[in-house]
């Protein structure tokens, strides 16, 4: 490693930015890297599929990089690739994609009919939930976004963010009483 990686390593994000805004590939190499695995688990949550999380991800790097000049304050830089992972997301639904709704099965299905010997988990459980109501559920607890900043990110009305949250929530819980009624304690630390 060279003194040059170094100095990138330990660069503050906005600096990062500004470099990669003018050209340079290796701030912006360094600006995946902090946060690939970020955008990736987001993506994950939202649609259950890690294959189709890293492509999406892919999607949202190549975007960043074509974009990066659109960002005016480069302390901003985390509130920007979340919108841009999350409008990937939305594009990728809009798309109709055939194999977008394979993973989604109703909550009635999940709960009438469980597999015997498969430990529900939380990601499991966040399959069943339909995509809007999953991303509202993972903006909210996972990203930790209020109602009004879902609804702004998502164009989603605030009254339907609150409708999707609290429904989610809800099928979540019961999907996952399982666990000896220690759902409620399961969402409430996967939330912090």
């Amino acid at each position: 490693m060279s003194t040059s990686d170094t100095h990138y390593q330990d660069g503050p994000e906005p600096l990062l930015v500004k470099l990669a805004q003018s050209g340079d590939e290796r701030a912006f190499t360094e600006l995946l890297q902090r946060r690939q695995s970020w955008v990736r688990n987001l993506l994950r949550r939202c649609c259950g599929n890690p294959t189709l999380a890293d492509d999406l991800a892919q999607q949202v790097f190549l975007q960043t990089w074509r974009s990066l000049k659109q960002i005016k304050d480069p302390t901003r830089f985390g509130g920007w690739l979340r919108r841009l992972t999350v409008n990937t997301w939305l594009a990728h639904q809009r798309r109709k994609d055939p194999l977008f709704d394979a993973a989604d099965c109703d909550a009635e299905q999940a709960v009438a009919k469980p597999t015997p010997g498969l430990a529900l988990d939380l990601d499991k459980a966040l399959a069943t939930l339909k995509g809007p109501v999953r991303l509202c559920i993972v903006l909210s607890y996972h990203e930790q976004l209020s109602h009004a900043e879902i609804a702004e990110l998502t164009a989603i009305p605030t009254g339907t963010v609150k409708s999707h949250i609290r429904r989610g929530t809800s099928t979540l819980r019961e999907l996952l009483s399982a666990y000896n009624d220690t759902s409620r304690e399961s969402l409430d630390e996967h939330r912090q």
